[in-house]
C-alpha cells in the first residue's frame, strides 16, 4: 500500500498555512486564501510560482522562499501534528497484516524525518520523499518509484492520497486509488474511488470497494 502524507495520514496542512501566511508577511503581504488551496498538492516550484505572484512579488528566489517555509515546518512539524480520521488505525492494520507498505509525498527528506517520529520509523518499508524523485506529483515518477523500492508492481498497489495532483500522479502510475478529499475537492475518475473519511475504514473495507467489478 502506498500512502500519502500531508492531509491523508496529518492534518498537516494548517502547520503549511501558518508558514506560507507568515512568510507572506515577511514579505509585507497576504496572501488570498484561493491562491493557498491552489499550492496543495503541488511541486514546490509551481507552489512558489503561485505563491510569489498571489502576492505580487514574482521577481523573488524561489529557492529562498522554499527553505524559508520549510525551516518553519519542521519547527511545526516537531511538537503540532495531527492524525486524520482513521489514518493511524488504517496503518496499524497494515502493519500488523504485513503487507508492504510506503511513504509517498511531495515534501522533503528534512522534514519527513520529523514526520517519521509520530508516523512510527518502522511503519513503512520505503519513503519515497519530493527532493528525491525527477519529477514531483502529479507526474507518475514518485509512485513508480515506490512500486520499485517496495519489489511490486504499480497496478498490484492500492494508493491513498487527498489532492487532485497526489490522485493523478498515483492513477498515472497504474495504481488504483482510493482519495479522501480534505483541503481540495477531488473529482470522479476512472480507477479513483472517493470516500469521504478512513475513519471506521478496514482493510476488507478497501478490498471490496477496490475489487475488479
Amino acid at each position: 500500500m502506498l500512502f500519502d502524507m500531508d492531509g491523508t495520514l496529518f492534518d498537516s496542512e494548517p502547520l503549511w498555512d501558518i508558514a506560507i501566511d507568515e512568510l507572506a508577511a515577511e514579505y509585507g503581504a497576504v496572501l488570498a486564501a484561493e491562491v493557498r488551496l491552489a499550492m496543495v498538492g503541488r511541486s514546490v516550484p509551481e507552489s512558489m510560482v503561485l505563491f510569489h505572484d498571489g502576492i505580487g512579488q514574482s521577481w523573488r528566489d524561489a529557492k529562498t522562499s522554499s527553505d524559508w517555509i520549510y525551516e518553519r515546518v519542521a519547527v511545526l512539524f516537531a511538537s503540532d501534528l495531527v492524525w486524520r480520521p482513521g489514518a493511524r488505525e488504517l496503518l496499524a492494520e497494515v502493519r500488523a497484516a504485513g503487507i508492504p507498505a510506503a511513504l509517498v509525498t511531495s515534501t522533503n527528506r528534512r522534514v519527513v524525518e520529523i514526520a517519521l517520529d509520530t508516523l512510527g520509523r518502522d511503519t513503512f518499508d520505503a519513503v519515497v520523499c519530493g527532493d528525491e524523485v525527477a519529477f514531483t506529483k502529479p507526474h507518475p515518477d514518485p509512485y513508480l518509484r515506490a512500486a520499485k523500492l517496495l519489489g511490486v508492481e504499480p497496478a498490484d498497489c492500492l494508493a491513498i492520497e487527498d489532492s487532485p495532483t497526489g490522485a493523478a500522479s498515483a492513477l498515472a502510475a497504474g495504481a488504483r486509488v482510493i482519495a479522501v478529499p480534505h483541503a481540495v475537492s477531488v473529482d470522479a475518475a476512472p480507477g479513483l474511488v472517493l470516500l469521504p473519511t478512513l475513519a471506521g475504514v478496514t482493510l476488507a473495507d478497501l478490498a471490496t470497494l477496490t475489487a475488479p467489478r
